[in-house]
């Protein structure tokens, strides 16, 4: 049994959005992946999830079925997913196709987690959708073709995903806000919400997606996982220094400057004390410290939302620190999962 889940039922896995650090290139970022893949999966952590964003300065993972099938192929117990894909980027058939084929390689290891926003700006959407609205409203119905890709076929069915048909890979609903949550409950699929950049509607989101849950073939029960930034490091001045990349990144995203990760600075810099206000409700779960503030922060975080797993998030400018937040992250998981066990 993985050491992550030898105390408790509760899974620890990892969203990776490939950072780009300032002064690199997108084929380290992706060497990085692999490498920060196979150190989480060493730990026991439970799934390494891949997103994607188009037109990112400081995210390489824009192709990511070629980077998750680059993750893939470099691992061998630890599940690999889309955390998530933008389906209304694509159409169902085609990702069908990709997914079947990455689960035709990997059995039993692929996981498929799907959005409606589109991973970018307004512009560099329209050049990807043309149709934006149409896109996004035909979400619902493009789940349902994706599931039906997904099964066992049909006699006569014009259309069939090879690689895909009758692989079933598991599909997850992504969201930022409440629709995710009523389509996840509504098809009966697993719900994980986005509270590492958008946690305004986590709590409602949950109780929606529990509430309203209808039991499917491939899932009788809610099943609900939370994606948080958390950033562990000796002390807590250090990840709180470590932190200031993603602070600085966010800034420049939301001030229309996207760029690549740039390298931590002081935590009392005034560039952040400026904007720190605005980031407090963006960044109001993040979990920041040395590992006895982490565990009290993921503690409160699980005891709160109730969430069958947690999703950590980090992106640190220096990858040999981002490898060490985890490994102190790892370490203590299993006094986090024994104490949500007490408070039961």
């Amino acid at each position: 049994m993985s050491p992550l889940l030898s105390a408790s039922g509760l899974p620890l896995s990892v969203l990776d959005l490939a950072p780009i650090a300032e002064g690199s290139d997108a084929g380290h970022a992706l060497g990085h992946a692999l490498d920060l893949a196979r150190h989480v999966e060493a730990l026991g952590f439970r799934r390494f999830w891949l997103a994607e964003h188009h037109n990112m300065p400081g995210i390489a993972s824009a192709a990511t079925a070629v980077a998750l099938a680059h993750v893939a192929a470099g691992t061998t117990t630890i599940r690999v997913g889309s955390g998530g894909i933008m389906l209304p980027n694509h159409a169902p058939l085609l990702i069908a196709e990709q997914f079947g084929t990455l689960a035709a390689l990997h059995p039993g290891r692929i996981d498929l987690g799907l959005g409606r926003a589109p991973g970018t700006d307004q512009v560099t959407a329209r050049a990807m959708r043309r149709d934006l609205h149409a896109a996004a409203d035909s979400f619902p119905r493009d789940v349902v073709e994706l599931l039906h890709f997904f099964g066992p076929g049909e006699p006569g069915q014009a259309v069939s995903a090879i690689p895909g048909r009758g692989l079933n890979v598991p599909i997850w609903i992504l969201g930022s806000s409440l629709f995710g949550a009523q389509l996840a409950a509504a098809l009966g699929l697993p719900f994980a919400f986005a509270s590492h950049f958008a946690p305004d509607y986590l709590l409602q989101a949950l109780e929606i997606y529990r509430s309203g849950f209808r039991p499917s073939e491939d899932l009788a029960q809610p099943y609900a996982a939370a994606c948080i930034n958390v950033f562990a490091a000796d002390t807590d001045a250090e990840a709180r220094r470590l932190f200031t990349s993603l602070e600085q990144a966010f800034i420049a995203l939301r001030t229309g400057r996207p760029r690549q990760l740039p390298p931590p600075i002081d935590p009392e810099a005034e560039e952040l004390q400026f904007a720190r206000a605005a980031l407090s409700s963006t960044f109001r779960y993040a979990v920041i410290g040395a590992p006895e503030t982490v565990r009290q922060g993921l503690e409160d975080f699980v005891a709160r939302t109730k969430v069958d797993e947690v999703i950590a998030t980090a992106n640190i400018f220096d990858h040999s620190a981002r490898l060490r937040s985890f490994k102190l992250l790892s370490e203590v998981w299993p006094q986090v999962t024994a104490g949500q066990q007490r408070a039961a």
